[in-house]
């Protein structure tokens, strides 16, 4: 009798998530706050737009520039390490050896188990080296394309999540008003965006929700009070 295949589904987005995570909450929060800050001094709506815009630019640049860096850390950190396994494989492989044995005795193998995997895997350098990357320092190897993919993500969320607070102010001139729609905006948006994020990374959807709209709302808050304060 016939059986249905057995599927098994995980997300694999867990990188481009994190950047878009990276890059949303900075983009809602930061913009949101100066905004808010511009208007507790500013009597025109065009200035919390022009300096809305400039720091959008500014920290979408410098949010991708920093994914980019990061990235290429770490496939820079993973070749140094891997050259580093190779040399040792090369001229000390009794003792990775033993080190792959100890990897399998963790796991619950016989030590005589672990010593025929050990010697077999050893017939297979590149596979070996794989191994050790993987088992013993816990590195995986990195998307070539990673570090480019992250800076165009990162900071395409910032300018998409900037661009949310900032919006008011583009078709509304009191500044009041435009701060209120700004602030109504942005709180729904934190929602949706920390229930999603809470979502894709596990954690609890409502507590993030609310988590990421409080850490938003209070920097806004903080931001308009001492704009307020120093005008005086």
């Amino acid at each position: 009798m016939p059986q249905t295949p057995h599927l098994e589904h995980h997300f694999t987005g867990s990188e481009t998530v994190r950047d878009i995570v990276i890059g949303m909450s900075d983009g809602l929060t930061v913009p949101f706050a100066l905004a808010a800050g511009l208007s507790g001094i500013a009597n025109s709506t065009a200035i919390v737009v022009v300096g809305g815009l400039a720091e959008i630019a500014a920290g979408s640049i410098a949010m991708g520039l920093g994914g980019y860096l990061a990235a290429k850390s770490d496939a820079e950190h993973y070749s140094s390490e891997r050259e580093a396994e190779r040399r040792e494989v090369e001229t000390i492989p009794a003792k990775e050896m033993e080190e792959v044995e100890q990897v399998f005795l963790t796991y619950g193998l016989e030590k005589e188990q672990s010593g025929l995997v050990a010697k077999a895997l050893s017939q297979r350098p590149e596979a070996w080296i794989d191994f050790m990357m993987r088992f013993e320092l816990g590195l995986e190897k990195p998307d070539p394309k990673r570090a480019l993919r992250s800076a165009l993500t990162i900071g395409l969320s910032y300018i998409a999540g900037g661009l949310v607070p900032l919006a008011p102010y583009l078709f509304i001139h009191t500044t009041q008003t435009a701060l209120a729609y700004s602030v109504g905006f942005t709180l729904v948006a934190l929602l949706i965006f920390g229930y999603t994020k809470g979502h894709f990374t596990g954690a609890r959807p409502l507590r993030s929700a609310f988590q990421t709209a409080l850490i938003g709302g209070l920097a806004a808050a903080a931001a308009f009070g001492l704009a307020k304060l120093i005008s005086k």
